[in-house]
């Protein structure tokens, strides 16, 4: 088996892994279609720069970094981060008016919240993912659900 093969087969293996979870991350700070465009993007970088990605001790958090300013460049092209509206006429399976106060949080709590409590991600997993401490996280995890029940009007 070649060098290049042997390469190739770690690439494939490693997107296996990272693409779900770069995808979810993403999607939880930008919305579903910015963090698809920007996840493919990010996966693109990955195989262009695979040395050195596959040399960091945490590549996935890497990678999480490159796909944060690549969603953002997609935003300032012109795509916006959204969560599109629960229709009025439609029995929706969350509260109607949740898309929008996500919307309202900052980028960090409503990753941190949607990764903790949509996706049921960890403390130690959304942590590593972001490059942050534990005690951060749980912090912008205490925030963004106090916004949230405040502009929902829960538990007031």
């Amino acid at each position: 088996m070649t060098h290049a093969k042997i390469e190739n087969d770690d690439f494939t293996g490693f997107v296996r892994v990272a693409e779900p979870r770069l995808c979810l991350a993403l999607t939880a700070a930008f919305g579903l279609q910015c963090a698809q465009e920007a996840t493919s993007e990010t996966l693109a970088f990955a195989w262009e720069n695979w040395d050195r990605v596959s040399q960091s001790p945490n590549p996935i958090g890497f990678l999480f970094g490159v796909g944060r300013n690549k969603a953002k460049g997609i935003i300032r092209r012109g795509s916006r981060a959204h969560f599109p509206p629960v229709e009025a006429d439609n029995l929706p399976w969350v509260e109607p008016h949740l898309p929008a106060a996500l919307s309202r949080l900052s980028e960090r709590q409503r990753q941190v919240v949607m990764l903790l409590h949509c996706f049921d991600w960890t403390l130690t997993e959304v942590a590593e993912l972001m490059g942050l401490s534990k005690g951060t996280v749980q912090t912008h995890d205490r925030r963004g659900l106090a916004r949230l029940r405040r502009d929902l009007g829960v538990g007031q």
